[in-house]
């Protein structure tokens, strides 16, 4: 079973997505394993964007999404990785298939709703730094 950390963004939080977003997941057979409200702090956003640290975009991305509280989530189940981001779309959602989250509810390329991981390894990574081990009910 792949684990999958879900981000619930700014943009989508504003607009009282969260709901919606996660209950599309579970409703395409997801497990939700874990769930939290948080407002990232700096160190986090940078920590979990830092693959893009060398990026002209980097400083409005970590402003972005330690601007207002978000929903951080982990999903399990079969192939949950790719299952995740085909339910989610491209990554800019003018370019994310029609009936994706992403198409349905993403602003521009920053503002496009949600994060997921990428790969498994990512995965695990990316979990860990948004929750303990006791906070996992899979």
């Amino acid at each position: 079973m792949e684990r999958s950390l879900v981000l619930v963004k700014p943009d989508a939080m504003e607009r009282g997505l969260a709901g919606v977003i996660v209950g599309r997941l579970q409703g395409a057979g997801l497990k939700l394993i874990g769930l939290k409200m948080l407002h990232m702090d700096k160190k986090l956003a940078e920590k979990h964007y830092a693959i893009h640290k060398s990026k002209a975009f980097f400083k409005d991305l970590v402003d972005y999404i330690t601007s207002t509280p978000i929903v951080a989530a982990v999903f399990e189940g079969e192939d949950a990785i790719a299952r995740i981001r085909k339910l989610m779309g491209a990554t800019d959602p003018s370019k994310a298939d029609a009936g994706t989250i992403r198409k349905d509810f993403g602003l521009d390329i920053q503002h496009n709703a949600t994060h997921a991981s990428d790969s498994p390894e990512n995965g695990k990574i990316e979990i860990a730094n948004f929750f303990k081990k006791n906070e996992l009910y899979g």
